[in-house]
């Protein structure tokens, strides 16, 4: 009897998993008493009959297809198995992760800019991520007429509009073309958003949207290191400071040891400070010419003064040397060797 009992049981499983398949449907065979249902970690089941879903299984395990499954099918619950017929239905297998996808612009998108008449040619690149959000939807436009469906095939309908997704946030968040990086975080916020209300039209939902990056033409980008350049130059300690920190990098600044090494770079940071301080001396100095003179003026003046005044303590300096005989005095009133008065 057990032999007749599983004779034409079979198991209804992910028979073509891969880690790239969104869906995959098992259809076109009768399912028979005794038949096992198998969902794996990561996959929800979905039971159809002529297109309208039955039910939805989302539990991993191995279920009894009449006695678990069965009784909670909408319209199918008084499905009774004959000894040589079964259940004709289709179960589709759905993956449920989310998928991590890398994007790239195949050609350049041309953004409008003042700057360049023709328009600024960017290529930019990254990551999105979506992943099955609406079983029905995905069914009744996708699942319908497909018998599985491919990470791949999202990112073609993605990529196809992503350059004119691309040019209107870009335009709308650019606010410093020759630095788009800053403003990434907008224009990938901007974009996920119309992605999402795009795909959501076949189910698929986009849970992430980012930019990696943005590349400029060559001659562009060898213009932006120039000015970047220019900018640092401009301010003369920064750029002693760099100049110095890449020369000890490089080994093009060598000394007897990490002590040596850093009084040099200790010595060029002094000498950018100098240099500093000069230069804004000199500024001041031209910029108030007629109060440098009148300082001046006013020490000529007291230094004329001081030389007429009398001494504050009424005392006559005393002579270093005796004027009679030349010897040397040690400030007294008269000279030690020969009695001449002094002072």
């Amino acid at each position: 009897m057990g032999f007749f009992k599983n004779q034409f049981s079979n198991v209804v499983e992910w028979e073509e998993f891969r880690d790239d398949m969104i869906f995959w449907k098992w259809s076109n065979r009768e399912i028979k008493k005794g038949s096992k249902l198998i969902i794996r970690s990561g996959q929800d089941a979905i039971f159809l009959n002529n297109g309208k879903v039955e039910g939805i299984f989302e539990d991993e395990g191995s279920f009894n297809i009449d006695s678990e499954i069965i009784p909670f099918l909408s319209t199918l619950k008084g499905f009774k198995f004959g000894f040589n017929s079964g259940m004709r239905v289709e179960v589709l297998f759905v993956n449920t992760k989310e998928f991590t996808v890398r994007w790239g612009t195949q050609s350049p998108v041309l953004i409008p800019t003042p700057q360049l008449p023709g328009g600024m040619p960017i290529r930019a690149n990254g990551t999105f991520n979506f992943k099955v959000s609406d079983y029905v939807t995905l069914i009744d436009k996708i699942a319908g007429i497909k018998q599985s469906y491919l990470v791949e095939d999202v990112k073609i309908r993605i990529t196809s509009v992503l350059d004119q997704l691309l040019m209107k946030w870009i335009s709308r968040e650019g606010k410093d073309m020759f630095n788009l990086q800053a403003n990434a975080s907008d224009i990938a916020k901007g974009i996920q958003e119309d992605l999402d209300m795009q795909m959501m039209d076949i189910g698929i939902g986009i849970t992430g949207f980012q930019v990696m990056s943005f590349n400029y033409p060559q001659e562009i980008q060898d213009m932006i290191t120039k000015t970047a350049s220019h900018e640092m130059i401009g301010n003369l300690q920064k750029y002693q400071q760099v100049s110095m920190t890449d020369g000890i990098s490089s080994g093009k600044v060598k000394g007897g040891g990490a002590a040596s090494d850093m009084a040099g770079m200790m010595m060029g940071m002094n000498m950018a400070n100098e240099m500093m301080k000069n230069m804004n001396q000199n500024q001041n100095n031209n910029a108030n010419p007629s109060q440098n003179q009148n300082s001046d003026q006013k020490s000529t003046a007291n230094q004329n003064s001081d030389a007429g005044a009398p001494s504050s303590s009424g005392d006559n300096k005393k002579p270093n040397f005796c004027p009679n005989c030349g010897a040397k005095n040690e400030g007294a009133n008269f000279c030690p060797n020969c009695g001449q008065k002094l002072g």
